[in-house]
């Protein structure tokens, strides 16, 4: 495939340029101001249209149950997300809804967000299991994720997020999860990323260090949701431990951020969840300044983040966490293939998976500066095309032919 006379965002920062690109099998081949069609490639013109790496979401709880459509009214009554959870709501509920799922139905559920993030431009997502608070249903829900992403073409990560809310019904739910959950999800999927969620009415500082331990012993990768709500020492944790990642941060103060900056752990920000709770985000400015290694993820939850769409991660990321559009696309691109332990994706670049976006805009600034909609014409995974919109034309030629 030859995708010609595109404007190229290569997805590490550097300015766009026009030129066209060459897929060979599963891999980009070259790239270059204007390459010729060779004997039988197929040729895709892209007419000055954006292109970009596909968008990989490195932090989603995208795998539910049910919904939290009450919570809406709860919120506008005045309570806060700590407040629901702790009497008995939010992560709660969608426990509750999970528990009730077969493994099939859930796989259901997932496969088709999965889709859903596809046609909006994700080719590479992270999955977390959080909501099942019992071995089996960790197990069910990991096993789950697994299913789902059974010929799907996109590329599906697990995480076990075995550290998320208490179990009120469970007398010593930590030391269940320590020594029974952890060492089943430890037997059945060796050296998945083991997750947590450190704050208020959930795990607290003590809990995720004995969690953490305990899992970096088996050889677990880590990450943790920190600083979401309140500071309680979840960041200087995660860098201690030598966690992949700490995700949250809007209640991190700029000290915080920029030690965390100085170390090789990646901060994970969530700007739907500032939107869609308090009004409050992370100081992106002052982490991306500090030369941290700076990551924008949709968070996709039924709760605090009821969205999958990386272009709207980014037009938030613009207005509420000062950063550029270029800034914004290499944090859902390379910066979190690299969290996930991808090197081939990511990057425009020869040698690379071809997982390629072809906007219908033909200036990257839209992604920022569009609110809501679809920008994202065409969806290309290891060289094959998986989703194209018609253009308007198409469209209407389509129609008056068929009457």
């Amino acid at each position: 495939m030859l995708i010609r006379d595109a404007r190229i965002v290569t997805g590490d920062g550097s300015p766009a340029y026009r030129g066209s690109l060459r897929v060979e099998g599963e891999r980009i081949a070259e790239l270059g101001p204007s390459l010729t069609p060779q004997p039988g490639e197929s040729v895709l013109e892209a007419g000055g249209r954006v292109l970009l790496p596909g968008f990989v979401d490195a932090h989603t709880h995208a795998l539910f149950a049910g919904d939290r459509l009450d919570e809406l009214e709860l919120r506008r009554q005045g309570k806060s997300y700590l407040e629901i959870l702790a009497a008995g709501g939010g992560i709660l509920s969608t426990v509750r809804a999970v528990r009730q799922s077969s493994e099939r139905e859930l796989a259901d559920r997932l496969r088709e967000r999965l889709y859903w993030m596809l046609e909006q431009g994700t080719t590479s997502m992270e999955i977390k299991s959080g909501y099942g608070l019992s071995t089996r249903d960790e197990l069910k829900m990991l096993r789950a994720i697994q299913r789902a992403a059974e010929g799907f073409p996109g590329t599906v990560v697990a995480t076990a997020l075995l550290g998320h809310a208490i179990d009120p019904a469970v007398p010593g739910f930590v030391e269940q999860v320590v020594s029974e959950t952890l060492p089943a999800v430890h037997a059945e999927f060796p050296g998945l990323c083991v997750d947590a969620f450190c704050e208020q009415n959930a795990f607290s500082l003590a809990d995720c260090r004995r969690l953490f331990e305990r899992a970096r012993e088996l050889g677990h990768p880590l990450r943790l949701h920190a600083d979401q709500f309140t500071s309680l020492g979840g960041l200087e944790l995660a860098r201690e431990l030598g966690a992949r990642s700490v995700d949250h941060l809007e209640a991190s103060s700029r000290e915080a951020l920029q030690a965390l900056a100085h170390s090789e752990t990646y901060g994970v920000l969530l700007p739907v969840t500032g939107f869609h709770t308090d009004g409050r985000y992370a100081d992106a400015r002052c982490f991306q300044d500090a030369g941290g290694k700076l990551v924008l993820a949709s968070n996709c939850n039924p709760g605090s983040a009821p969205s999958s769409s990386m272009p709207f991660v980014i037009a938030l990321a613009l207005r509420k966490l000062g950063l550029t559009v270029l800034e914004a696309i290499r944090a859902c691109t390379q910066s979190a293939a690299r969290l996930l332990g991808f090197s081939d994706r990511g990057l425009l670049a020869p040698g690379m998976r071809a997982d390629l976006l072809l906007l219908q805009h033909r200036d990257e600034r839209l992604l920022g500066y569009e609110l809501g909609g679809n920008p994202v014409q065409s969806v290309i995974v290891a060289g094959a095309t998986v989703f194209h919109r018609r253009e308007l034309g198409e469209a209407l030629a389509a129609r008056d032919s068929t009457g």
